[in-house]
């Protein structure tokens, strides 16, 4: 089953719950009670623990399991040169809890160079063998565009940037930039993880943010273009996928609705390699919207949730996996969790141990489908 890039027939998203002494390493850091050497240090110790358990799972991706990041976007953009982290008055409201208050905001001309997770790839390329190879997860371009539109925050973004073509050019460019440092540190594998089509899926969460006065095929039409910008001109050897969900933070989530509304935009016309998708449970709707991925590209199933940790039914996936096939071939599709097991730092309300056992499980599922291929 094993080839040279993602995405692999058992897979998953990028993101795991982090050990109890790595959290108390970042608060103590935080706090001031620690040095910036002495948390990259228990950083270290922990990735190279976690790439350990990985390959001893089977699995053929190895990431940092977002062991260096509070959230699984801002830190991120944090990184670029002209952004600059900021909290606001409320975080975003979840099903039933609200996220904390972390955002962005513009303090000048925005670049991608020397960004720090570059140094963060090197140190998870180098554990790479005959039967692994790293990957670099990333927000994609229209979070960090949506993000700094988010709330009071469009105001500041319009005062540095009057004008909007400017600011998505200077985005695209930013963003080529770090895949293009990255491609030079040898990464090979980056992830676009891109939660603003989930809003676009949930007509209701859409009608009122936007109070009719954006049609929602403006701002897909920008979205979608904002992301094959930053793609230009990348190597033909390097593999873009990406990730898209309906938010995932403490076992909670932030849309509902099928991929319709935005499949003959992204599936259609992104510019990528393959599209890990959540589908485990009734708000991700049906496999319908998959008629629109072109025959070339591969799509990820999410099937098995990383919320719980109740173990799913072997037979019910495999069947859901054949429901798909409607759609795209066998041999273009793979299986994995619907999201990472923590988006934030927080993680999902389920232990190490019964992560695990959802991987095994993702495993398991994927060689019984897929034991010829």
């Amino acid at each position: 089953m094993y080839k040279k890039n993602a995405p692999f027939r058992y897979d998953f998203v990028g993101s795991f719950l982090r050990p109890e002494n790595l959290k108390k390493a970042r608060a103590d850091y935080e706090a001031g009670k620690i040095s910036a050497e002495a948390l990259t240090q228990i950083e270290n110790e922990a990735i190279t623990a976690l790439i350990a358990k990985q390959k001893a799972a089977g699995y053929h991706g190895i990431t940092d399991g977002e062991f260096r990041r509070s959230y699984w976007h801002l830190d991120f953009m944090w990184g670029f040169n002209g952004i600059e982290h900021i909290e606001l008055d409320h975080g975003y409201f979840f099903h039933g809890e609200e996220t904390t208050h972390g955002s962005i905001a513009i303090s000048g001309d925005i670049d991608g160079k020397n960004h720090p997770f570059v140094e963060h790839f090197k140190f998870v390329k180098q554990f790479e063998d005959d039967n692994t190879v790293a990957r670099q997860t990333l927000p994609a371009p229209a979070q960090l565009y949506a993000e700094l539109f988010r709330e009071k925050n469009g105001k500041n973004t319009r005062k540095y940037y009057p004008d909007g073509e400017k600011l998505i050019q200077d985005i695209a460019a930013a963003y080529r930039t770090v895949i293009a440092d990255l491609y030079a540190a040898g990464c090979r594998n980056i992830q676009f993880d891109d939660c603003t089509w989930g809003m676009f899926c949930d007509q209701k969460y859409w009608r009122s943010r936007q109070n009719a006065e954006v049609e929602l095929t403006e701002i897909a039409e920008k979205y979608l273009r904002l992301n094959n910008l930053a793609l230009e001109n990348k190597p033909a050897d390097l593999v873009i996928t990406t990730h898209v969900c309906r938010g995932n933070y403490h076992s909670t989530w932030a849309s509902s609705g099928g991929y319709e509304p935005i499949a003959s935009f992204l599936f259609a016309n992104e510019n990528v390699d393959a599209f890990y998708l959540e589908f485990d449970d009734d708000r991700s709707g049906d496999f319908k919207p998959l008629r629109f991925v072109p025959k070339n590209k591969k799509v990820v199933l999410g099937l098995v949730t990383s919320k719980s940790p109740v173990l799913e039914d072997e037979a019910a996936i495999v069947a859901r996996i054949h429901e798909a096939e409607a759609f795209v071939p066998l041999d273009n599709l793979c299986l994995s969790p619907q999201c990472g097991f923590a988006s934030c730092e927080i993680g999902n309300k389920l232990t190490e141990e019964e992560q695990w056992n959802k991987l095994a499980l993702v495993k398991e599922i994927a060689e019984r489908v897929w034991q010829d291929k």
